[in-house]
Formats: structure tokens, C-alpha cells, sequence
């Protein structure tokens, strides 16, 4: 018997470490996709407690710490006089505990500081956010990503009409982070400071633009549509039905390389000679 068919064979052997090595990996994958999964589904549970706790108020924007600008590279404060990081530290604790927690708010509109967010969808079209901060107290603002308005495919520079009631206004919302951002190029984005259309609003920049007292986190408004604007936020999937599917292409892959292991290196190795000889 040579020694590539030999049962203790060099083929045989790579062929061995190969499979075991082959299956504990994508065993491995399997139950760290599981892991993910389980992580997505606490995560999307926490999120589900937050928003069926009580009604929160402007009091509990209030006593956030303002956002931070980022400071350019050059001009950053050498490391022996930067701030503790406890207190950051403390601050991005304090403005987590909040997000997604639901909130009302009693205030004025600022209408002369609404930009619209372009490059927006809601229900797969394209269109603005419209962001609006609203004066809740004397010292103290909240940007309100008020609703989604359609764009005008013709004159993308023509606003549609949206409604801003002047007074005092109740309104419900959720808490969320500042207005996400969209991809742009270096150099920031060409309207801020001159136009009500941008591609991003980065809070505290905006914070400094326009001398508003804002708060770190904004307010998704919600709510039946009105004042010309739809509130058919997006709702946070889970996404856990991605990793279990992954999770099982890995597992079946494991069980693809431990079937064909033992066909080929076993069955037809030792099975198959002893029937023949047999017969």
C-alpha cells in the first residue's frame, strides 16, 4: 500500500488537519453571528423598554452639558491641558441614557434658523428634513427634526411650503442624536452659514453659527403628518434575521466539510476496499 493510501498517510493526514481546521472555523463564525444576534436583540429590546417608560420634559434636556466642536487637528489643546475624560466620559453617558426615551416639549419656534437637510427619503422618495430649533426656556434650545418634505425635482433650490406656528406649541417626539450625517467632501458642506439647504448640520458648529443656546441631543418630532410635513420615521430594526441567516451558511458549510470528510477519507477509503475484497 503506498503511502498516499496508507490510513496514517500524508495525504490522509493534511487531509484531517484540513477538515477539523475547516469545520472549528466555521463553527467559530456560526456561534459569533449567534453572539451578534444576541447582542442586536438586547439592544433592540432596550430600546423597546425606553420607549414605553413615562414622558420625559425639557428639564431633562436641560441639564445635559452643550455639544463639543471638533477641534482641528492643528489647533488642538496639547494633551497636559485637555479636559478630564471623566467629564466626557460622564457627559456621552448622560445623553445615551436618554436617547430614544419619549419627550415633551413646551417652547417657541425659531423659524429664521430652519434648515432642510437634503438627500433625505422617507418611504423610498427623495426630499428634505426639516430641522427647526424651538425655545423651550430662556436659556435653552432644542433642534427639532420636525418632518420630511418632498423635493421639487424641477428647481431642487425651490422650497416647499412648510407651516411653523407662531406662540407657544406642544409637541411629542423622541429623543435621537443630532441629524445623521450623509457622505460629503473635504472642505464641509459649501451652504453652511449661507443657505437654508445642507447636506449635513453638525449640532455644535450650528450651536456656534447661530449663538442658540442648543442642547447635545435633538428632538424627533412625531406624531400624525401636519404643517405640510410627513413623520413616518424609519423603525429600528433589529436585524438579527441577517446574522441567524449567516450563522446557518456557516453551520451548513461546517456540516458540508464534515460530510465530505468522511465520504471521502473514510467511506471510500476503508468501507469501499474491505466490500471489495470481501465480494
Amino acid at each position: 500500500m503506498s503511502a498516499a493510501f496508507h490510513p496514517l498517510g500524508r495525504r490522509f493526514v493534511l487531509a484531517t488537519v484540513a477538515a477539523v481546521a475547516g469545520v472549528a472555523v466555521t463553527v467559530s463564525l456560526g456561534n459569533w453571528q449567534l453572539s451578534r444576534a444576541a447582542q442586536k436583540e438586547a439592544i433592540h429590546d432596550a430600546i423597546a423598554q425606553r420607549r414605553a417608560e413615562p414622558l420625559l420634559d425639557g428639564r431633562s434636556l436641560a441639564a445635559l452639558p452643550p455639544p463639543e466642536r471638533t477641534v482641528p487637528a492643528a489647533a488642538a489643546v496639547p494633551p497636559a491641558a485637555s479636559p478630564a475624560p471623566s467629564a466626557d466620559t460622564a457627559g456621552a453617558a448622560a445623553r445615551e441614557a436618554l436617547v430614544y426615551r419619549r419627550i415633551a416639549l413646551r417652547g417657541t419656534w425659531l423659524p429664521q434658523h430652519t434648515v432642510y437637510l437634503d438627500n433625505r427619503q422617507m418611504d423610498g422618495r427623495p426630499g428634505f428634513f426639516v430641522v427647526t430649533p424651538l425655545q423651550i426656556d430662556p436659556g435653552v434650545a432644542v433642534l427639532v427634526q420636525r418632518g420630511w418634505v418632498p423635493r421639487n425635482f424641477q428647481d431642487r433650490t425651490q422650497l416647499p411650503p412648510v407651516e411653523t406656528p407662531t406662540g407657544p406649541v406642544e409637541i411629542e417626539g423622541r429623543i435621537a442624536e443630532a441629524p445623521s450625517k450623509l457622505f460629503s467632501f473635504a472642505g464641509g458642506d459649501p451652504g453652511q452659514g449661507s443657505s437654508r439647504i445642507r447636506q449635513n448640520l453638525d449640532l455644535a458648529d450650528y450651536r456656534h453659527e447661530t449663538g442658540l443656546p442648543l442642547v447635545a441631543l435633538s428632538v424627533l418630532q412625531t406624531g400624525a403628518p401636519g404643517e405640510g410635513l410627513q413623520r413616518r420615521w424609519p423603525e429600528i430594526a433589529s436585524g438579527v434575521e441577517k446574522h441567524y441567516g449567516y450563522a446557518f451558511q456557516w453551520f451548513g458549510l461546517a456540516a458540508l466539510i464534515a460530510t465530505l470528510y468522511v465520504w471521502y477519507q473514510l467511506v471510500r477509503r476503508f468501507v469501499s476496499p474491505r466490500r471489495r475484497t470481501r465480494s
